[in-house]
């Protein structure tokens, strides 16, 4: 008696590593209506990423096609000032075990997602994708800066040695649901959003925000963050190659407008109808003064984002006060 025809796969099978946080929950949530997608996710305490043992014997046994590193050590200024050290070995060791691996197994496609600070602190506006490694980096999250331009070079070098489709994303300043609102460690937006409930919500008068005001950046709702690293993974690699180098192979995701701290806030206090003072902290760190990136690469490959500012931190607020603590 004849064996039975084994069934081919119908589905990729799709690793988001990082998938707690809030780029990766964001690409799970996308990911999972896709039909042609199965999707895989390893909580930390199933897969420490740190462990390159088990991060080799996870990619030896679930035969993954394709691969969106998310996975990373992340925080706002305090954070990156405070613990310099954690953020450069730790995400130098995520990405290391990640991407070795994920080559070993013969992973189809990866899609590393970085950050808008690896670009120089003086540099040009809006910020080219060949502006990378011209300059000085910004002190206040250098660490981290350097363990992600080590990401896009590593995905770089891959190709450019074997061939790899490794491709690479570098995203603007992100919020939204799932973002982190610790009091210090928290990025611009969930900080604001967390001190202007608590303002109303306990009577003060007014809110401080960190810095001058005066510093410009370009925000982007998580979500269109990861509709835009899908369509980046699924172009065909001929697209894909044809507006990278092998030198600078990263591409620039953001809105390609920018506003600054104060008017931030002005934004965020009207949403929750405060009325009181912004008093803005000159001795805590501005960082760059600008950073607006040129996504031009990306709007060539037929991607633009969809969610307006405002519309995005309603919805951020919302997700906030239905999840707060």
């Amino acid at each position: 008696m004849s064996e039975s025809p084994v069934n081919p796969r119908t589905k990729k099978r799709v690793f988001v590593a990082g998938h707690n946080g809030m780029v990766g929950s964001a690409l799970c949530r996308l990911l999972a209506i896709d039909d042609s997608v199965e999707l895989i996710v390893r909580s930390r305490s199933e897969l420490d990423l740190l462990n390159q043992s088990a991060v080799k014997q996870f990619f030896a046994a679930q035969n993954i096609d394709e691969v969106y590193l998310a996975a990373a050590k992340v925080g706002g200024i305090h954070a990156n000032n405070t613990y310099p050290a954690d953020f450069i070995m730790d995400n130098l060791a995520i990405q290391l075990h990640v991407i070795g691996e994920a080559f070993n197994s013969n992973v189809s496609r990866l899609l590393f997602l970085g950050s808008s600070c690896i670009y120089p602190r003086e540099t040009a506006q809006p910020i080219r994708e060949e502006q990378l490694l011209t300059g000085v980096l910004e002190p206040t999250n250098e660490q981290y800066a350097i363990a992600k331009i080590a990401g896009i070079k590593m995905c770089e070098a891959y190709r450019r040695q074997h061939g790899a489709d490794f491709r690479s994303v570098m995203p603007t300043n992100l919020y939204g649901p799932g973002d982190n609102y610790h009091p210090e460690n928290s990025h611009v937006v969930p900080g604001m959003i967390r001190r202007f409930h608590d303002a109303v919500k306990t009577g003060q008068e007014e809110v401080v925000i960190w810095g001058s005001g005066n510093p410009r950046r370009e925000f982007l709702h998580v979500d269109d963050m990861a509709a835009a690293s899908v369509h980046v993974m699924n172009i065909a690699k001929t697209n894909y190659e044809s507006v990278i180098s092998d030198r600078c192979s990263h591409i620039n995701v953001g809105t390609g407008v920018d506003c600054s701290i104060g008017e931030l806030a002005q934004e965020i206090a009207s949403i929750f109808n405060f009325s009181g003072r912004l008093v803005f902290d000159t001795e805590r760190p501005d960082g760059t003064m600008r950073k607006q990136l040129d996504v031009s690469r990306v709007q060539g490959l037929g991607w633009v984002h969809t969610i307006g500012l405002r519309e995005g931190l309603e919805e951020a607020c919302n997700w906030y006060l239905a999840n707060e603590h």
